[in-house]
């Protein structure tokens, strides 16, 4: 071996001086004007005259006035700031609810050209899938104002993370919505008590939509983006869940297409907080032990209330101690009851469907705080809702659609594969 490298070094020595000297090589200066090909003191002269605008972003804040959302915007306009406050539809920028996103654009002395403000849509019935686009603008007769309903677009997100503390403690690490941690603890109800059976070291990964106003990520939780699949391994055990949607309505599977949907689901929120369960308790106003015979589930005033499954409303009102409340029976034997809404949103007689919105928290009648009270009767037996919910039958996928599922199926498995790998990530786009 050593022969050969020696070989090999001879004969890179040998024909080295075969290369030219650069020193002994004839050299020549060639010396050439070059006119430039624009005007460039005209290019100079028409930047000066260049119009600079400004571009900065903001939302709105509870006390906000014109002035003090101007000032973290850098405008400068009394004229404009005059308009917002005299003009209906311009005054909507500060009405209503906080955290409106707002775009400003402003000359370089700060006098506002245009403001443009996205926020969750005016109309109820289309808050999940559109929103509400507020578009001030200057023009040489004077500013103008006008509301339009815009269509939320939506963007596939992967992430995924690992428990220490919290669910939303877990995804608000992984830079994901409050709302994807909602709908995760929805999806897993019935296989995961998110309140009891949580574990340290627990993780998920994630498949979901991120929505986008006018291409602007959206930063409010009344449109949130679908989750489309998750895993979610709890104490050792791994569940997943896929979204498809067959002709009727959809729904979550497992990768064989079993449903995760039961006819009962296992709260009547999102996920929230339980500040008393289906026990014995020392009531905290009669101020003695006596049974309790629902679940309450503290929430501010204001949470939406919704309907465990498809049924007929029995009743919409005021109730005693239940203060306002809604009856909803399912079927021949079985009727679930919220109590101590702030609002009633359905009447007597109306069909419901399984997640219809049908009040809103409130602290009505006999209760020492905001909360929803919820209980689930058996041929008028009261039941414990959890255990009623686990125990009720999932809703099978149709046949004629599972060809269709298994190929949408295979899709989402793939994407879930990539999304287990960022633990630790702040997820990315798909």
């Amino acid at each position: 071996m050593g022969a050969t490298f020696t070989g090999l070094a001879a004969t890179a020595f040998g024909l080295a001086p075969l290369a030219p000297d650069a020193a002994d090589l004839p050299q020549q200066v060639i010396t050439q004007t070059l006119a430039p090909a624009v005007d460039v003191q005209a290019q100079l002269e028409a930047l000066a005259d260049a119009r600079l605008e400004l571009f900065r972003s903001d939302v709105t804040r509870k006390q906000d006035t014109v002035e003090t959302l101007f000032s973290r915007l850098g405008v400068n306009d009394a004229e404009a700031a005059k308009f917002i406050r005299q003009d209906k539809l311009a005054r909507k920028l500060l009405e209503g609810r906080a955290q409106k996103m707002v775009r400003a654009k402003a000359d370089a002395s700060g006098r506002l050209i245009e403001l443009v403000a996205r926020y969750p849509s005016e109309q109820r019935n289309l808050a999940d899938t559109h929103f509400t686009r507020l578009t001030l603008a200057r023009a040489p007769e004077g500013w103008s104002s006008r509301v339009e309903t815009a269509e939320l677009q939506s963007r596939v997100q992967l992430g995924s993370g690992t428990i220490r503390s919290s669910l939303f403690a877990a995804t608000d690490d992984a830079q994901m919505p409050d709302a994807i941690a909602s709908q995760m603890a929805e999806i897993f109800s019935g296989d995961i008590d998110f309140h009891r059976e949580l574990k340290r070291g627990d993780s998920f990964s994630v498949v979901y939509e991120s929505l986008t106003a006018d291409g602007e990520p959206i930063n409010w939780n009344q449109a949130a983006g679908r989750v489309l699949a998750a895993e979610f391994v709890n104490n050792g055990r791994v569940h997943q869940a896929i979204w498809f949607k067959d002709p009727q309505r959809g729904s979550y599977y497992d990768f064989g297409g079993k449903s995760k949907r039961r006819a009962f689901l296992a709260s009547p929120m999102e996920f929230s907080r339980v500040t008393s369960g289906f026990a014995m308790r020392f009531h905290p106003i009669h101020q003695r032990l006596m049974a309790h015979t629902g679940v309450d589930y503290g929430a501010p005033v204001g949470t939406p209330a919704r309907t465990v499954a498809d049924g007929t409303v029995e009743f919409a009102g005021w109730q005693g101690g239940y203060g306002n409340t809604v009856i909803v029976r399912h079927g021949a034997d079985k009727t679930t009851l919220y109590a101590h809404l702030s609002r009633v949103d359905v009447r007597r007689g109306e069909r419901v469907q399984q997640g219809q919105r049908i009040g809103a928290v409130g602290a009505t009648g006999t209760a020492t705080g905001p909360h929803l009270h919820f209980e689930f009767r058996v041929n008028g037996r009261h039941v414990d809702p959890l255990k009623a919910a686990r125990n009720a039958a999932p809703v099978p996928l149709a046949e004629q659609s599972r060809g269709a599922f298994m190929a949408q199926a295979e899709l989402l498995r793939t994407k879930l594969n990539v999304a287990s790998t960022l633990v630790g990530d702040s997820g990315r786009g798909d």
